[in-house]
């Protein structure tokens, strides 16, 4: 295990040293998490008040310029990072849990409960996520939590589909049939040897998972159902931009460069990681 641990690493090195672009997706990841983290070391609140200098453009003492409210535009984009990437994050690990549990279940017992949960995932997967997830959003309180839930709940179905394809390959292992013969547990079979077998498949599509619940999340806002002032996201910041976009263009343009680069990071990150796992068949 230690030597296959040792070797995807150094696959990963690899594919960082010839896929400049994978580098860049890298490096800028890591820098945007370390600026949301320590945002609160900027020298402005992030609502702050300043009418004196409302819409005033970037300088050398507002790096991104300020907003229609005199707030520090590089300070509100920072914790606008902390809002997206938590949404993203959180969204994801509830998305995946349920699509690895539909997905395990479904694969591993195959038969009518798998035909009963696909039918599921296909009804759910047969509704445009747009028309879903602002239906339910109007009966939510708009907020970090009722956003997070939201898309959480409606995004593990491609997950699902992926676990149960992988389960049914992995169950017919020997040493899943062998663990079957010896009387192992139900439980212990599925976390012992499915789960480790899927997880591979699993941080793929986590990165893809968080860059979509990213961008789900600036669209829900930017149309008004998401986060709420006086917090801010990258989609609360398109939105609020709206109506300055003659006079303060860079109130859209940060924002929506922001969501365009950290979407594209995660998913070159996934495509770097299935170029590691899966060297045959990933994508770069």
């Amino acid at each position: 295990m230690s030597r296959n641990k040792n070797r995807r690493i150094a696959s990963f090195k690899k594919e960082l040293k010839k896929n400049k672009t994978a580098a860049f997706a890298l490096v800028f990841l890591v820098l945007i998490i370390l600026l949301a983290i320590f945002a609160f070391l900027m020298p402005y609140p992030p609502n702050k008040v300043d009418v004196t200098h409302v819409l005033q453009p970037p300088d050398g003492k507002h790096l991104f310029g300020t907003d229609e409210l005199g707030r520090d535009y590089l300070t509100r984009a920072l914790y606008g990072a902390r809002i997206s990437l938590t949404v993203g994050i959180l969204a994801m690990i509830i998305s995946t849990s349920i699509g690895v549990f539909v997905g395990t279940i479904s694969g591993y017992f195959g038969g009518r409960i798998d035909n009963f949960l696909m039918r599921i995932v296909d009804i759910i997967s047969s509704i445009p996520w747009m028309i879903l997830v602002t239906v339910v959003s109007i009966f939510l309180t708009p907020g970090l939590k009722a956003i997070v839930l939201v898309i959480g709940l409606f995004t593990w179905m491609s997950t699902a589909r992926l676990v149960r394809a992988e389960t049914l390959s992995v169950k017919e292992r020997e040493y899943v049939l062998y663990a079957k013969s010896s009387g192992q547990s139900l439980r212990k079979i599925i976390w012992k040897h499915i789960i480790p077998a899927v997880f591979p498949t699993l941080i793929i599509a986590s990165s893809v998972s968080i860059a979509n619940a990213i961008l789900m999340e600036s669209t829900l806002s930017f149309l008004g159902l998401g986060i709420q002032q006086p917090l801010s996201s990258w989609g609360s910041m398109l939105q609020n931009a709206q109506g300055n976009l003659g006079n303060a263009p860079y109130m859209a343009i940060i924002p929506g460069l922001l969501i365009v680069l950290t979407v594209y990071s995660f998913n070159k990150m996934g495509d770097i990681l299935r170029a590691v796992i899966e060297p045959k068949t990933g994508g770069r």
